[in-house]
């Protein structure tokens, strides 16, 4: 995972998880990373890519994943 970028950040995991699923139906191998503190609960859930699909990656986000 080394050089891994994040697309995508959020601090819901169900809109973490769902980013995740669309991404993995592209087939872009997507890891979810829970940076969220379980006693304080603050902090983020992150999706990471490889370098070579994160411009794909942001694209999918920004056309196909809306959140209302």
């Amino acid at each position: 995972m080394k050089n891994w970028q994040v697309v995508f950040k959020s601090d819901n995991s169900h809109r973490a998880e769902i980013v995740k699923a669309i991404l993995d139906e592209k087939e872009l191998n997507p890891v979810l990373i829970n940076k969220k503190d379980s006693n304080y609960h603050f902090g983020l859930f992150e999706i990471c890519v490889s370098p070579d699909n994160v411009i794909r990656a942001l694209k999918i986000i920004d056309n196909e994943i809306k959140f209302e």
